[in-house]
């Protein structure tokens, strides 16, 4: 096993199954990413803003005070306001003040930004089809069940 990996990091050997397993999630990761992060670059966004959208749109047509959009993030990002400034910028986010608590903001997204997911949507789906096409549903069922074992502890 692992002789594609031994490949791509010029190593002969591992220190341990874990290590070899691990190393591959990355490799895997950082390809995907490179995969997605170009697709989104092409519409002029970023991958964790696209993630800020999607959860945003998840929302519609209410939204989502700074906090509750963090702990939706695939990645966690402490610098979310950044992000949504660079949203509604963009015209694809909009904040307003909390009708319950004023010095809270929510966010919400626009039509302009509901416009760019319909557009992206397709591309996004030919990421899913190279997955699907690498993978059975069977194995891709299996790699959800042994990622979700890593880390589902920790929810």
């Amino acid at each position: 096993m692992g002789e594609k990996l031994k490949k791509r990091l010029k190593q002969s050997k591992f220190s341990s199954p874990a290590q070899e397993a691990m190393l591959n999630l990355f490799v895997t990761g950082y390809h995907l990413r490179g995969k997605i992060d170009g697709l989104f670059a092409k519409h002029g966004i970023t991958t964790p803003q696209y993630n800020v959208l999607r959860i945003l749109k998840g929302v519609y047509p209410d939204g989502y005070p700074r906090c509750e959009i963090i702990s939706r993030m695939i990645e966690p990002s402490p610098d979310v306001t950044r992000l949504v400034d660079k949203l509604i910028k963009e015209k694809l986010a909009e904040r307003s003040s909390s009708d319950e608590d004023r010095r809270q903001s929510i966010t919400k997204i626009t039509k302009k930004g509901l416009k760019l997911l319909d557009d992206i949507l397709p591309e996004v789906h030919t990421v899913d089809a190279y997955v699907s096409h690498k993978l059975s549903d069977k194995e891709l069922e299996e790699l959800s069940k042994l990622c979700e074992k890593i880390y589902g502890d920790e929810i």
